[in-house]
């Protein structure tokens, strides 16, 4: 099952994608089950919606990233094994952890701003998960079972902001700098996300494409490892960090740029996709 948010007519909804367009579900249970993240809870509920017609076209709504409300945001830095040797570092003994904000990310479709600060503005595509049920010291045995669904990420990194400090967090949380959806694939859907494949794209061309098995700490390692930290809560999203191709590690070094359009592509969830602005251009 396919579940995204959206806004249609300035009002905040979730639903059900089908072949035909969305399926609103808010507007049915939006009483009991107001948000999607609020809906994880209860996915039989959503999932029972699923033989009604599609009440709005794909055209006709903006979405949003699939949890738009999430507690927390948790990236993984060099958690693939050929990007580890791509930017010099050494293959890592725990997970490198940091933090979004939620203003740095956008939906489907929309702008995704390069900054007035640099233009060192750099795609990394990442396979992101969402948390059905939360929990403290999860063992990876059972990770699976607290995994609702999957998305695709794009991690937006200013680079010389990334740098200016040991911790990542400047350059990863430029305004409206990464992306998240198009929408949430169920787990039911995905039963090894080790078995997908990566693929970013910067204006048609493939940059970066990878097996997801290649990650250093897959989805049970990081569950683990983040939930003996803090209780994970449901609708947290995680994203697991990008294959080798980065803009940063080639010859020249290939930046995103007004005018752009960058794609990510995970089999069995879809196609998240966004284009570039300036931040001068953004009123």
């Amino acid at each position: 099952m396919r579940l995204a948010s959206f806004i249609k007519d300035d009002t905040a909804s979730y639903g059900i994608v089908t072949d035909d367009g969305i399926i609103d579900a808010g507007g049915r249970l939006g009483s009991r089950l107001p948000t999607l993240r609020q809906a994880l809870q209860d996915l039989d509920q959503v999932a029972a919606l699923g033989g009604e017609a599609a009440d709005f076209a794909f055209e006709d709504v903006q979405l949003l990233p699939p949890i738009p409300d999430p507690r927390r945001l948790v990236c993984i830095g060099v958690n693939y094994r050929k990007h580890v040797e791509e930017v010099g570092h050494e293959v890592p003994d725990y997970p490198s952890i940091f933090a979004r904000c939620i203003d740095s990310v956008v939906g489907h479709g929309a702008d995704v701003v390069r900054p007035t600060a640099s233009n060192d503005y750099d795609f990394e595509g990442e396979l992101a998960f969402v948390v059905g049920q939360g929990g403290r010291h999860i063992p990876a045995e059972r990770a699976y079972d607290h995994v609702a669904g999957y998305t695709c990420f794009l991690d937006g990194s200013i680079r010389d902001y990334q740098f200016h400090t040991p911790t990542p967090h400047a350059g990863k949380n430029f305004w409206r700098s990464g992306a998240c959806g198009p929408w949430m694939v169920t787990r039911d859907a995905v039963p090894e996300p080790a078995n997908l494949t990566l693929t970013t794209r910067l204006n048609g061309q493939v940059m970066q494409e990878s097996g997801v098995g290649d990650l250093i700490f897959g989805v049970p390692q990081l569950i683990a490892y983040l939930s003996t930290i803090a209780p994970l809560y449901p609708g947290d999203i995680v994203s697991t960090g990008t294959p080798s191709g980065v803009g940063l590690a080639r010859e020249p070094q290939v930046w995103m740029q007004p005018g752009d359009n960058i794609e990510i592509e995970i089999t069995g969830i879809g196609v998240l996709r966004n284009p570039v602005v300036d931040e001068a251009d953004t009123t």
